[in-house]
């Protein structure tokens, strides 16, 4: 499979090729930090695949460990990468061109879901992060 995607402005654009690893919900502090969104939903490929097609995106290492990309024109959230999952990256589900391709199995550290947030999908729930080896 090949998909596509973009930042919000247009100007950072990508493609990646599946397989998809795993599919998940974050519910952790800093995603919603990085995001604005009360968790966040993403895909994980092997980073190799992924091409940025246009457009310049930042880094930052946002935590020990953690590397972030963003569009260094309107600040899209692209991309997370942790050090202990060499070779993989994730992606934002809602940069995709159709983020309907895809279905999270899970919600990945619910230890930090927002008291407020309600999760009654059925999908499986682990306090922290889980491997998606």
């Amino acid at each position: 499979m090949i998909y596509s995607g973009r930042c919000f402005c247009g100007d950072v654009t990508f493609r990646v090729t599946g397989p998809v690893k795993f599919a998940c919900f974050c519910h952790c502090e800093s995603c919603r930090r990085a995001s604005g969104g009360v968790y966040v939903p993403w895909a994980t490929f092997a980073k190799d695949s992924l091409i940025v097609t246009s457009g310049n995106i930042h880094e930052h290492h946002s935590s020990p460990q953690v590397t972030r990309s963003f569009c260094s024109k309107c600040g899209t959230s692209l991309t997370y990468e942790h050090e202990n999952r060499v070779g993989q990256i994730d992606i934002s589900l809602s940069s995709f061109a159709d983020p309907s391709e895809f279905s999270p199995s899970a919600h990945i550290w619910v230890s930090d879901k927002l008291p407020w947030v309600t999760i009654d999908d059925g999908l499986p729930q682990y306090a922290e992060w889980v491997t998606s080896d």
